[in-house]
């Protein structure tokens, strides 16, 4: 490089990171002062991006094979596209009028919140260990946060501690199966929530992980409870992820309050189309769910044979939380061999628990193989022989 292109490229960059000083200035001086000091969610991707083998989202291990037309992208989507909405309410069997298609299920969790919590005065209730979305999207609306966390033994919900914010809330989010453990919640304790809150506040149940267990949904109960509200996802069962579509379930009068601040198009034309057929078309995904299930069986059975192993949490979903002697340099291995899990150590009572996904036969061999060397790494080469053995009968 010539001394005049280097005086150049040196003048470029003083330019451009005087613009970012500038940017970084204004930021500052017009940002919410809440919002300024708020940490941002961690989502899997941002959290880590590099590797070869990501087991740290709870993603299906397989694409979809729908595929679409892209005439008519020049105009505007409906507001809710009739076709999705009617595909959805067939496999809820409810009425389309309890329905409102969502960019994921994290925007109905968004949505709920700027509906019905007013800025800095109104608060949510959560139960932690629980998705971080909804602590996440309160702060950044300015709404208090609220816990009653799980009890520890069996990860239920405490209800005595639930009973004491009666009153005191407007939402009370309860994710069932639980992310990150993986268990349901007891039928019996959300009903009682619903009982309680039944004056005051909108139970919120998260069932992104249904499919793995359809005999626990709460639908059948939106009739009775006018305060229930659930939220649903194409992101997990149906291998649409990378679409970002999901639903939220609830009375009419409460759906036609979220369709005041939605966005106007919330959900695209491809979406939409891509959607509406996962839906129509459910055997992939039942397949893919029995599939999920004898891989989660297997990955259990690998797990129980470690001998860092401290705790094997119970799962109804497509992922394994698991607690370990060793967190940090058994998630660091992994991450040295490209393979990808999800650290769950700062969470509520979750103390050196890992989470792997339950993603395809190939992507968790790769994490048996990157345990095992691990194993041999830190236990011998014996010890991860005896792995190798057993896991092969």
């Amino acid at each position: 490089m010539s001394n005049v292109d280097d005086k150049a490229s040196r003048l470029n960059q003083y330019q451009n990171n005087l613009e970012v000083c500038q940017a970084q200035k204004l930021a500052n001086k017009l940002v919410r002062r809440d919002i300024k000091d708020m940490v941002p969610y961690q989502s899997a991707r941002r959290e880590q991006s590099q590797g070869k083998v990501w087991l740290n989202a709870n993603e299906a291990g397989d694409s979809s094979t729908i595929r679409l037309s892209l005439d008519a992208l020049n105009r505007y989507p409906d507001f809710q596209p009739q076709a999705l909405i009617d595909a959805y309410s067939d496999y809820c069997n409810i009425d389309n009028r309890y329905l409102l298609a969502t960019r994921g299920a994290d925007e109905g969790i968004e949505v709920l919140i700027r509906t019905f919590c007013q800025s800095a005065q109104d608060s949510i209730l959560i139960c932690p260990p629980t998705y971080g979305m909804y602590a996440i999207s309160a702060e950044a609306h300015n709404t208090h946060v609220r816990h009653a966390p799980l009890l520890t033994d069996n990860m239920q919900l405490d209800i005595s501690a639930i009973r004491q914010h009666v009153g005191k809330v407007k939402l009370v989010f309860i994710c069932s199966p639980n992310n990150p453990t993986g268990n349901n919640i007891d039928l019996v304790d959300i009903v009682t929530t619903l009982e309680l809150y039944k004056d005051s506040a909108l139970v919120v149940v998260d069932e992104a992980y249904i499919e793995y267990c359809p005999e626990q949904t709460l639908v059948p109960l939106l009739h009775k409870y006018a305060n229930l509200v659930i939220l649903r996802t194409l992101s997990k069962a149906f291998a649409l992820a990378g679409l970002r579509c999901g639903f939220t379930l609830a009375n009419p009068p409460i759906i036609d309050q979220l369709c005041k601040v939605i966005a106007p198009y919330p959900i695209s034309q491809p979406v939409a189309m891509i959607a509406s057929q996962a839906l129509t078309q459910r055997s992939d995904m039942q397949n893919r769910v029995a599939s999920s299930k004898q891989l989660r069986d297997k990955t259990q059975d690998f797990l129980q044979q470690q001998p860092w192993l401290v705790q094997l949490f119970e799962s109804n979903s497509n992922y394994l939380l698991f607690r370990v002697d060793n967190s940090q340099a058994l998630f660091t291995s992994l991450l040295e061999q490209g393979v990808v899990i999800r650290n769950q150590s700062k969470q509520l009572g979750l103390d050196d628990c890992l989470r792997v996904s339950i993603g395809s036969e190939a992507e968790l061999q790769q994490f048996f193989i990157a345990v095992l060397s691990f194993n041999e790494q830190f236990y011998g080469t014996s010890t991860a022989n005896l792995f190798n053995k057993e896991t092969q009968e």
